[in-house]
Protein backbone atom coordinates (compact mmCIF):
# COMPACT_ATOMS: atom_id res chain seq x y z
CA UNK A 1 0.00 0.00 0.00
CA UNK A 2 1.23 3.56 -1.16
CA UNK A 3 1.76 6.63 0.73
CA UNK A 4 -1.68 7.81 -1.22
CA UNK A 5 -3.72 5.07 -0.39
CA UNK A 6 -3.06 5.30 3.35
CA UNK A 7 -3.79 8.82 3.31
CA UNK A 8 -7.15 8.09 0.92
CA UNK A 9 -8.08 5.53 3.58
CA UNK A 10 -7.76 7.91 6.63
CA UNK A 11 -9.23 11.01 5.31
CA UNK A 12 -12.15 9.16 3.86
CA UNK A 13 -13.41 7.95 7.49
CA UNK A 14 -14.11 11.43 8.36
CA UNK A 15 -17.03 10.81 6.11
CA UNK A 16 -18.16 7.96 7.30
CA UNK A 17 -19.07 9.34 10.76
CA UNK A 18 -22.65 9.23 10.85
CA UNK A 19 -24.10 7.44 8.00
CA UNK A 20 -25.97 10.08 6.85
CA UNK A 21 -24.66 11.72 3.24
CA UNK A 22 -24.76 15.22 3.30
CA UNK A 23 -23.95 15.79 7.13
CA UNK A 24 -21.00 13.63 6.47
CA UNK A 25 -19.82 15.58 3.87
CA UNK A 26 -20.00 18.41 5.17
CA UNK A 27 -18.78 17.30 8.89
CA UNK A 28 -15.68 15.07 7.30
CA UNK A 29 -14.55 18.23 4.90
CA UNK A 30 -14.67 20.10 8.22
CA UNK A 31 -12.67 17.54 9.59
CA UNK A 32 -10.08 17.52 6.91
CA UNK A 33 -10.04 21.34 6.87
CA UNK A 34 -8.95 21.22 10.54
CA UNK A 35 -6.28 18.89 9.78
CA UNK A 36 -4.77 20.77 6.79
CA UNK A 37 -5.09 23.74 9.61
CA UNK A 38 -3.57 21.86 12.22
CA UNK A 39 -0.26 20.32 9.58
CA UNK A 40 -0.06 23.95 8.56
CA UNK A 41 0.49 25.83 12.19
CA UNK A 42 2.51 23.18 13.15
CA UNK A 43 4.79 23.34 9.73
CA UNK A 44 4.47 27.23 10.45
CA UNK A 45 6.31 26.46 13.75
CA UNK A 46 8.92 24.48 12.25
CA UNK A 47 9.96 26.78 9.26
CA UNK A 48 10.32 29.79 12.05
CA UNK A 49 12.14 27.17 14.21
CA UNK A 50 14.76 26.25 11.75
CA UNK A 51 14.57 30.19 10.16
CA UNK A 52 14.53 31.71 13.73
CA UNK A 53 18.56 33.20 13.48
CA UNK A 54 18.18 34.21 9.92
CA UNK A 55 14.54 36.77 11.03
CA UNK A 56 16.89 37.54 13.52
CA UNK A 57 19.57 38.61 11.51
CA UNK A 58 17.57 40.63 9.00
CA UNK A 59 15.41 42.39 12.10
CA UNK A 60 18.97 43.36 13.66
CA UNK A 61 20.05 44.64 9.98
CA UNK A 62 17.01 46.28 9.72
CA UNK A 63 16.90 47.84 13.36
CA UNK A 64 20.56 49.14 12.65
CA UNK A 65 19.93 50.78 9.62
CA UNK A 66 17.14 53.12 10.67
CA UNK A 67 19.48 53.93 13.76
CA UNK A 68 21.95 54.82 11.28
CA UNK A 69 19.29 56.58 8.78
CA UNK A 70 17.82 58.65 12.21
CA UNK A 71 21.45 59.16 13.00
CA UNK A 72 22.46 61.25 9.42
CA UNK A 73 18.56 62.88 9.25
CA UNK A 74 19.98 64.42 13.00
CA UNK A 75 23.02 65.47 11.44
CA UNK A 76 21.53 66.70 8.41
CA UNK A 77 23.33 64.60 5.72
CA UNK A 78 21.07 63.74 3.40
CA UNK A 79 23.54 61.34 1.05
CA UNK A 80 24.08 59.17 3.71
CA UNK A 81 20.59 59.38 4.97
CA UNK A 82 18.92 58.28 1.58
CA UNK A 83 21.75 55.57 0.92
CA UNK A 84 20.96 54.18 5.11
CA UNK A 85 17.14 54.31 3.95
CA UNK A 86 17.89 52.11 1.03
CA UNK A 87 19.43 50.20 2.33
CA UNK A 88 16.97 50.01 4.87
CA UNK A 89 14.28 49.53 2.43
CA UNK A 90 15.90 46.44 0.83
CA UNK A 91 16.49 45.04 4.26
CA UNK A 92 12.38 45.69 4.61
CA UNK A 93 11.41 44.15 1.37
CA UNK A 94 13.75 40.67 2.84
CA UNK A 95 12.16 40.34 6.15
CA UNK A 96 8.57 40.81 4.49
CA UNK A 97 8.89 38.67 2.01
CA UNK A 98 10.81 35.99 4.41
CA UNK A 99 7.21 36.66 6.51
CA UNK A 100 5.31 36.02 3.56
CA UNK A 101 7.02 32.57 2.81
CA UNK A 102 6.63 32.09 6.47
CA UNK A 103 2.91 32.44 6.25
CA UNK A 104 2.48 30.71 2.97
CA UNK A 105 4.02 27.30 4.82
CA UNK A 106 0.60 27.06 6.47
CA UNK A 107 -1.09 26.68 3.09
CA UNK A 108 0.23 23.33 1.77
CA UNK A 109 -1.73 20.92 3.45
CA UNK A 110 -4.80 22.77 2.23
CA UNK A 111 -3.80 22.26 -1.57
CA UNK A 112 -3.12 18.42 -0.69
CA UNK A 113 -6.83 18.05 0.94
CA UNK A 114 -8.04 19.97 -2.50
CA UNK A 115 -5.84 17.62 -4.44
CA UNK A 116 -7.15 14.57 -2.29
CA UNK A 117 -10.97 15.85 -2.81
CA UNK A 118 -10.69 16.40 -6.55
CA UNK A 119 -10.38 12.63 -6.85
CA UNK A 120 -13.00 11.84 -4.43
CA UNK A 121 -15.81 14.50 -5.01
CA UNK A 122 -14.80 16.05 -8.44
CA UNK A 123 -17.71 16.51 -10.78
CA UNK A 124 -20.65 16.25 -7.78
CA UNK A 125 -22.45 19.25 -6.64
CA UNK A 126 -23.29 19.33 -2.92
CA UNK A 127 -26.55 20.69 -2.08
CA UNK A 128 -26.51 23.97 0.24
CA UNK A 129 -28.71 23.54 3.19
CA UNK A 130 -31.79 25.92 2.69
CA UNK A 131 -31.31 27.27 -0.86
CA UNK A 132 -31.95 24.57 -3.10
CA UNK A 133 -28.49 25.77 -4.89
CA UNK A 134 -25.49 23.36 -5.32
CA UNK A 135 -22.08 23.76 -5.00
CA UNK A 136 -18.55 21.79 -5.41
CA UNK A 137 -16.18 20.47 -3.31
CA UNK A 138 -13.57 23.29 -3.48
CA UNK A 139 -16.27 26.01 -2.57
CA UNK A 140 -17.01 23.72 0.91
CA UNK A 141 -13.64 23.10 1.70
CA UNK A 142 -12.95 26.55 1.85
CA UNK A 143 -16.00 27.66 3.78
CA UNK A 144 -14.89 24.86 6.09
CA UNK A 145 -10.96 25.86 6.12
CA UNK A 146 -12.40 29.41 6.78
CA UNK A 147 -14.35 27.63 10.20
CA UNK A 148 -11.88 25.95 11.05
CA UNK A 149 -8.95 28.36 11.28
CA UNK A 150 -11.44 30.39 13.29
CA UNK A 151 -11.69 27.70 15.29
CA UNK A 152 -7.91 26.43 15.96
CA UNK A 153 -7.23 30.17 16.64
CA UNK A 154 -9.55 30.18 19.89
CA UNK A 155 -8.49 26.09 20.53
CA UNK A 156 -4.78 26.35 19.72
CA UNK A 157 -3.22 28.30 22.52
CA UNK A 158 -4.85 25.38 25.20
CA UNK A 159 -2.73 22.65 23.23
CA UNK A 160 0.40 22.23 24.68
CA UNK A 161 3.03 22.52 21.65
CA UNK A 162 1.24 24.96 20.23
CA UNK A 163 1.26 27.15 23.65
CA UNK A 164 4.87 26.78 23.83
CA UNK A 165 5.45 28.09 20.71
CA UNK A 166 3.07 30.93 21.48
CA UNK A 167 5.59 31.80 24.42
CA UNK A 168 8.16 31.92 22.28
CA UNK A 169 6.43 34.55 19.55
CA UNK A 170 5.71 36.53 22.21
CA UNK A 171 8.81 36.76 23.52
CA UNK A 172 10.33 37.16 19.86
CA UNK A 173 8.17 39.74 18.79
CA UNK A 174 8.90 41.97 22.76
CA UNK A 175 12.73 41.15 22.08
CA UNK A 176 12.18 42.46 18.39
CA UNK A 177 9.99 45.42 19.23
CA UNK A 178 12.73 46.30 21.83
CA UNK A 179 15.63 46.11 19.43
Amino acid sequence: MGLWELVDQVLIMFYKISGHPVFDYFLGTFLVALLAVVIGEFTISMVFLVNKNHLDRLNTRLADLQQLSLAALKLGDKKSYDACNKEANDAFGRAFFNMFGLSAAALWPAFFALAWMQQRFAGIGFPIPFTGLAVNYVFTFLICYILARMFFSRVKNRLPYFRGIHRMLMAYEENSSKS
